[in-house]
């Protein structure tokens, strides 16, 4: 009843709200992304997305199509491996940014190593700039990772704002350099921030610098300083800075998938890997875990 390419294009419209960005990251027309989801929509017999010529939502069948969707298309990968008697096994190298330290990708990785006994699987945790060094050099088979302005590929995971965070009793002084709290280089939030304050020709000092994300969390947590960081990842213990602040807007991050092109022979696993992390991909957000561990709401910093 559902087409999978069309379930995959849902989703990328669901993850980015926007079917121009989809069709970037999918690498198709938009003419097909529209075309997947009227299709989709007719299939349902539901109006998945309410849009117009300023914005694109989930309606509440687009939400419930979202589970759908994910297990429809793992499901389908598992069928498919079964009925081609295609065992996933071998070495998978997985690179994660740190980013996803403090979420739920490790059930995710523990559900693989359950369904892929035979996989070897080994985990890298690092900078998304780091990440994309070490695929490109064919240290790794798949990576999940922030999307570097200059790399339109990936296959979207979730799509996110950035926002500025820091610790609930920290005070900006507006005529003094804004403190930064931020990853060494390559950073990909690092080169963000300094781009937008520079932009907005606002003065600034790093205070922190850490390869670490629980670093950066325990000096900001300190009130050393404020720190770039996606909105639906922000750790226990942290808030939004107000707008009142004065800080510069430092628009959207894309999480992708990579694949890596060095080593055919993990094509399979980096496949079934790639393929439960999507479909977990609602796990991959910490805003609602923060919000219960502070109590509430996520508050904000006071300027």
């Amino acid at each position: 009843m559902y087409d999978p390419a069309q379930l995959r294009t849902f989703l990328a419209v669901a993850r980015t709200l926007s079917f121009t960005r989809a069709a970037r990251l999918l690498g198709v027309r938009q003419s097909t992304v529209s075309q997947h989801v009227r299709r989709l929509e007719d299939a349902a017999g539901r109006l998945l997305f309410s849009r117009d010529t300023h914005s694109v939502e989930l309606t509440e069948d687009g939400e419930a199509m979202l589970g759908f969707a994910r297990r429809i298309l793992e499901v389908h990968e598992q069928a498919s491996a079964f009925f081609t008697g295609t065992r996933v096994r071998g070495r998978l190298r997985f690179g994660a940014s740190e980013d996803f330290v403090l979420t739920r990708l490790p059930e995710i990785l523990e559900g693989f190593r359950y369904e892929h006994p035979e996989v070897d699987l080994e985990l890298t945790v690092e900078l998304s700039g780091t990440l994309h060094e070490q695929l490109a050099a064919g240290k790794l088979d798949l990576m999940l990772a922030k999307r570097r302005p200059q790399d339109p590929g990936g296959e979207p995971v979730r799509s996110d704002r950035l926002v500025w965070i820091g610790a609930e009793r920290l005070r900006l002084e507006p005529d003094r350099p804004v403190p930064l709290i931020v990853y060494p280089p390559p950073g990909i939030t690092r080169a963000l921030a300094f781009e937008a304050l520079e932009r907005q020709g606002r003065p600034w000092r790093v205070v922190c610098t850490s390869g670490s994300l629980n670093g950066l969390i325990a000096a900001a947590r300190a009130g050393l300083g404020v720190m770039a960081h996606s909105q639906g990842l922000i750790p226990p213990g942290l808030v939004r800075v107000p707008e009142r602040a004065g800080l510069p807007e430092l628009g959207r991050v894309d999480f992708v998938l990579v694949h890596g092109r060095h080593r055919p022979s993990a094509q399979h696993a980096a496949d079934a890997l790639a393929a439960a992390v999507l479909a977990g991909g609602e796990r991959l957000n910490r805003q609602d875990l923060a919000a219960r561990a502070e109590g509430g709401p996520a508050r904000r910093v006071r300027a």
